[in-house]
C-alpha cells in the first residue's frame, strides 16, 4: 500500500473551501477535480430550498467490468460553523507540528481525502467504486443523502457494501468502528391553559401543573435495558418554556421538548405514539420529528473485513460499537450493509479541529485494503 498518493494536499484543498451547512459550490468543484482524473463520472445536483437548502450532492462512479462488485464510499463535505477564537483561519489549513488544522480536518474532509487517495491505487478492473457525498449531514439532512439514494436507485447503481468515513476512532486511529446507530426522535409538547390573574385562579387554567405531571411520568419511563449491541434507550427532557414575564399572571400555555435516542427494540413512530398518549392523558399534545431509525449491520464478513484492514495497518483490533449520535448511515442502510470507520473524533466540532497527518496516510491505506477486499468478494 505504499503507492498511494499523499493525502495531505487533498485534505488541505478540501478544507480551504468554506462549506458550512448547507454546502454547495466550491468544495464540490474541488472534489470533482480530484475524482475526474481517476476515471470517475461525476454527477452533481442541488436539492431543496431555503432555509434548509439548497444542498449540493455528488454521486461519482467508476464502473468496473460487467457483473463486478460495487463498493461505495460515503460521507459529507459540509461542516459545522467554525465559531470564534481559532489560532489560525478555520478555512486556512495549516500544518503545525504533526497536525493539520482546519474545520473539517476530522469531520470529515480528511476522511474523504483518504478515500480519494485510496481509490487512486485501485485499478478500474478490480470492480465498481462510487462516492456518495452530501452537503447536508450536519444540518437537517432533508436534502442530502435521501435524494442521493433516490438518484442511485434511478440509475440502478446500488453498492454491495458501503463504508461511511465518519470519525469513529476514540483514543487512537483504528480502535473503534460503528456497526449500527441508535435512532433519534425529538418531540415538542404543549399544554394549553387559560390566562388569568394569580389572585383569581378559579378564573384561569394554569397549564404548568399538567405539564410538570406529564414530564414526571415521561422522565420516569424505563424504555428498555439495552440489547447485545445497543445501550439502553434514553429519553431526555431538553427544554421547558413558559415565556411569562409577569409575576402575577397565570400563563396561557406551557411548552417542553424532549429527545429520545433509541435502540432497535423500538421504532420512532412507536415512541412518538407512546409520548402522544401520555401527553393527551395530561391534557396536552405532542408533535414528533423522527430524525432516523435505529439500525444494525450484524457482525460478519463486512466487519471482519474492516477489522483485518485496520489490524494490518495499525496492529490493533477495532471495537464494534453502536454508540454516538446519528449519521447518514441511517439512510444508506436501506441500500446495503453499512459500516462507519474513520479518524479520531476528539476535536470534531471544536475550535482548532485537527488531525494527525500520519493518521491521514494510514487511513488511506486502510480504506484501500477494505475496498480491494470488498471488490474481490
Amino acid at each position: 500500500m505504499s503507492d498511494l498518493p499523499p493525502v495531505l494536499p487533498l485534505a488541505e484543498a478540501l478544507i480551504a473551501c468554506p462549506s458550512v451547512t448547507p454546502a454547495t459550490g466550491m468544495v464540490f468543484d474541488c472534489l470533482e477535480q480530484q475524482l475526474a482524473p481517476l476515471g470517475f463520472a461525476v454527477h452533481r445536483f442541488l436539492a431543496g430550498e431555503a432555509p434548509d437548502g439548497p444542498v449540493e450532492n455528488l454521486f461519482a462512479i467508476r464502473k468496473g467490468p460487467e457483473g463486478s462488485r460495487h463498493f461505495g464510499f460515503a460521507g459529507h463535505l459540509d461542516v459545522v460553523p467554525p465559531g470564534e477564537g481559532w489560532t489560525a483561519g478555520a478555512f486556512a489549513p495549516e500544518v503545525r507540528g504533526d497536525l493539520l488544522y482546519g474545520r473539517g480536518a476530522v469531520d470529515m474532509k480528511g476522511s474523504i481525502a483518504a478515500m480519494v487517495a485510496a481509490v487512486a491505487a485501485i485499478p478500474a478492473e478490480a470492480g465498481t467504486i462510487s462516492f456518495i457525498i452530501t452537503g447536508d449531514e450536519e444540518g437537517p439532512a432533508r436534502f442530502g443523502t435521501v435524494p442521493l439514494i433516490e438518484h442511485m436507485r434511478a440509475v440502478a447503481a446500488i453498492p454491495d457494501l458501503i463504508l461511511v468515513g465518519e470519525p469513529t476512532s476514540v483514543h487512537r486511529l483504528g480502535d473503534m468502528m460503528k456497526i449500527g446507530r441508535r435512532g433519534s426522535v425529538n418531540i415538542w409538547l404543549t399544554v394549553e391553559g387559560g390566562e388569568g390573574h394569580v389572585a383569581y385562579p378559579h378564573l384561569a387554567n394554569n397549564p404548568i401543573g399538567p405539564l410538570v405531571n406529564m414530564l414526571a411520568e415521561l422522565n420516569a419511563l424505563v424504555l428498555d435495558e439495552g440489547t447485545d449491541w445497543f445501550q439502553p434507550s434514553n429519553l431526555e427532557i431538553t427544554d421547558i418554556t413558559v415565556g411569562n414575564p409577569a409575576t402575577n399572571v397565570i400563563p396561557a400555555r406551557a411548552h417542553a421538548r424532549l429527545s429520545i435516542r433509541f435502540n432497535d427494540l423500538h421504532s420512532g413512530q412507536g415512541l412518538a405514539d407512546m409520548v402522544s398518549a401520555i401527553a393527551e392523558k395530561h391534557g396536552g399534545s405532542a408533535r414528533a420529528v423522527i430524525s432516523g431509525e435505529a439500525f444494525l449491520t450484524p457482525p460478519g464478513d463486512f466487519s471482519a473485513m474492516v477489522a483485518r484492514a485496520v489490524e494490518a495497518e495499525t496492529g490493533i483490533t477495532p471495537e464494534a460499537s453502536t454508540t454516538g449520535g446519528t449519521s447518514d448511515a441511517r439512510f444508506l442502510k436501506a441500500l446495503c450493509p453499512v459500516i462507519e470507520f474513520g479518524l479520531c473524533n476528539a476535536t470534531m466540532h471544536k475550535r482548532d479541529e485537527a488531525v494527525a497527518v500520519a493518521d491521514l496516510e494510514v487511513l488511506a491505506r486502510i480504506y484501500a485494503r477494505i475496498a480491494q477486499d470488498a471488490l474481490a468478494g
